[in-house]
């Protein structure tokens, strides 16, 4: 982890260096000296203010994306969350948007619904609850957002369709709300419709009805998370138009369209950059969050992920601002996408606004200007190349960038100037000696020498800094022989340390039908196979598990072992699996006399190419040929939507 630099003090005179620019950047001061001109740009709140600027954020969810991030130990757990909402500190996000889980598996995993069914509600299930409650006590004034990516079977009636009856829809919505209300003294600032799915007018009508008739009247509504075609739609019907706050589009490619604009609505750029956090996810990550202002008039962008805290070779590992997937060794890691964050959210506000005078550079990149119409100014430039800021998605049109040399003139009631903090950081992708968020300062208007793939905040505020912790701990594989039997009275999270459920959601119990070994067990509650769990590297293991089936005649459960799918393709997940059922069957033969009500050790021994099952300790079947895959996870799961439990589960890797 880079240390944080002494401040250095320049004053600002013609061609004077910039400390810590590499030696391509001064032969190109020199060449300038020599017959190079700058570019004239003007920073003027005379002409008039833009939008009002609504933050930069984070999205955990959509899905279980921060799961394992709650199982790091402190006070690196603590650390991780400062490096992303302290105020003034790394990320200081201003927005943390959170799935509304629905029991369903939505990306890389399953989050639990606060409803399994219409008559229980249960307010602690899941982490969502407690990463708002850190984000608010780091930044209290953090805004906080509610969307939902699926729903359980029983919202929709049986339909698969949950707006076939609103009200219960938006009653299950307005529950959740009241709970982070009722239960975590939370107050959620915004909620959404259903993550890039079809919108349904009548519904958006009766969520805001049902909103206003209970006192959630400052709950706003974003719609749709998906593409811009509510836009239209507004215009055309008065009802939705007054019922939507936000337009919510995913990865616009820094455009809007005109139908957007002519709402009037707030527009946001509501998921965006889902791209690995090595240098050109930072790249991507500043050219959007400065041109979707610039480009489409977006007045926020939210990253997802805000963290990459899941195994990661499940879907779109390490597609976070920072990463955090190894809480039995503490390690961490502060990607380069946390310090571009940092030269906005530490040096601006919600409620700031944007000056009209922003746009493009000459030669390439863009700049923006806020103002909070107290005195105070910040300016953020970025030069990314092409190739080194292209997103997951949209596909990046080809542009080009090159280094300049560019005047900044500050009139109207900044023309007075005298002192700005100047921070800065470059992607040096030729030496690999990245700079991150070093402080200068600068007396009065100023021009810079602009080299590619670079940042940097000219600001009035003096509170920025880069923070410092200790180097966390070194990365270990996890280890390789491993057990728990789910012995915890009062368990702070519903779902045990390190299994990261795929399809069905499994919650600690308390089994008093049982006052001896499995009293305390791993639920199953919801759905199907598998659940994910452990080291991708397994490849020779003995894995074993005691388990429950609930359902008579058609339940079952299996153990699992090297099965190479999480995350949206767990459906086509390969590997060994190992089925008994509750009428007396197992995956090879049958009639071995299993049924619901018994417990049964499960026991699944892979070894080369070979694997063999036990039961109870006697082997049941051996041999089986197992070509591929030749490593992956360990799991275990039901046959279909049924309860089961699971105890005593153990691993031993080789």
């Amino acid at each position: 982890m880079n240390k944080p630099q002494a401040e250095g003090k320049v004053n600002l005179r013609p061609y004077s260096r910039i400390p810590n620019m590499r030696t391509h950047s001064l032969l190109f001061i020199i060449s300038c000296i020599l017959g190079c001109s700058a570019e004239f740009y003007v920073i003027d709140d005379r002409v008039g203010l833009g939008r009002e600027f609504d933050g930069i954020g984070g999205l955990s969810g959509g899905g279980a994306t921060s799961r394992l991030l709650v199982n790091y130990e402190e006070p690196y757990r603590s650390q991780i969350l400062d490096f992303l909402f302290k105020v003034f500190t790394c990320a200081s996000l201003h927005i943390l948007k959170v799935e509304i889980g629905g029991d369903a598996q939505t990306t890389d995993g399953t989050e639990p619904s606060h409803m399994h069914s219409k008559d229980e509600a249960n307010f602690f299930r899941g982490y969502e609850w407690w990463l708002m409650r850190e984000a608010k006590k780091r930044n209290p004034n953090i805004k906080l957002i509610g969307l939902p990516w699926a729903f359980p079977r029983w919202v929709g009636e049986g339909t698969q369709w949950p707006y076939f009856f609103p009200n219960v829809t938006a009653d299950y919505v307005v529950t959740w709300i009241y709970g982070a209300k009722q239960h975590h003294n939370l107050d959620i600032d915004y909620i959404g419709i259903w993550n890039e799915n079809k919108y349904d007018p009548v519904y958006i009508k009766v969520l805001r009805d049902t909103l206003d008739s209970v006192g959630y009247t400052n709950v706003g509504i974003i719609a749709a998370d998906g593409d811009w075609s509510i836009a239209a739609a507004m215009l055309e019907n008065p009802y939705l138009n007054d019922a939507v706050e936000v337009i919510g589009v995913h990865y616009p490619g820094t455009k809007t369209v005109e139908e957007a604009l002519l709402t009037e609505k707030k527009l946001w750029s509501s998921e965006d950059y889902s791209t690995f956090n090595d240098d050109i996810g930072a790249g991507c990550w500043a050219r959007i969050l400065n041109q979707n202002n610039v480009n489409g008039r977006m007045t926020s962008t939210i990253s997802w992920n805000l963290i990459a805290s899941y195994y990661e070779n499940l879907s779109f590992g390490g597609d976070g601002l920072m990463t955090a997937k190894e809480p039995w060794s503490g390690h961490y890691l502060v990607e380069s996408p946390i310090w571009m964050t940092a030269h906005t959210t530490q040096f601006t506000q919600p409620g700031w606004f944007y000056l009209q005078t922003v746009g493009n550079l000459a030669h390439g990149g863009s700049y923006v200007a806020l103002i909070d119409r107290q005195g105070n100014l910040t300016i953020v430039i970025e030069t990314m190349t092409h190739n080194h800021s292209q997103c997951i998605r949209p596909p990046l049109p080809h542009f080009d960038v090159s280094p300049q040399k560019a005047t900044f003139q500050l009139k109207g009631s900044f023309a007075h100037l005298t002192d700005l903090q100047v921070w800065y950081s470059k992607l040096d992708f030729e030496t690999k000696k990245d700079v991150y968020f070093n402080q200068f300062v600068y007396n009065g208007s100023f021009t810079l020498r602009l080299d590619v793939d670079e940042v940097y905040t000219i600001t009035t505020v003096n509170t920025g800094q880069r923070g410092s912790y200790p180097e966390p701990p070194k990365s270990r594989p996890f280890p390789k022989n491993y057990s728990d039997d789910f012995t915890v009275d009062n368990p702070p999270f519903s779902e045990a340390p390190y299994f990261a459920d795929q399809t069905g959601v499994f919650e600690y119990f308390r089994n008093s039908t049982d006052n001896g070994s499995h009293a305390f067990t791993l639920w199953q509650v919801v759905t199907e196979r598998p659940v994910t769990w452990g080291d991708y590297s397994w490849a020779d293991l003995d894995v074993s598990c005691a388990v429950l089936i609930e359902t008579p005649i058609t339940g079952g459960v299996f153990l699992a072992a090297r099965v190479d799918q999480g995350g949206e393709s767990v459906r086509e997940a390969k590997g060994v699996f190992y089925w008994i059922y509750a009428n007396g069957t197992y995956k090879v033969t049958n009639d071995i006399g299993t049924r619901e009500g018994v417990w049964y050790t499960l026991t699944l021994s892979v070894k080369g190419y070979f694997a063999m099952g036990l039961l109870n300790g006697y082997p049941l079947w051996k041999n089986a040929v197992v070509l591929e895959p030749k490593n992956s996870w360990a799991a275990l799961g039901t046959l279909s939507f049924e309860y089961a439990q699971f105890d005593h589960f153990e691993v031993n890797a080789e």
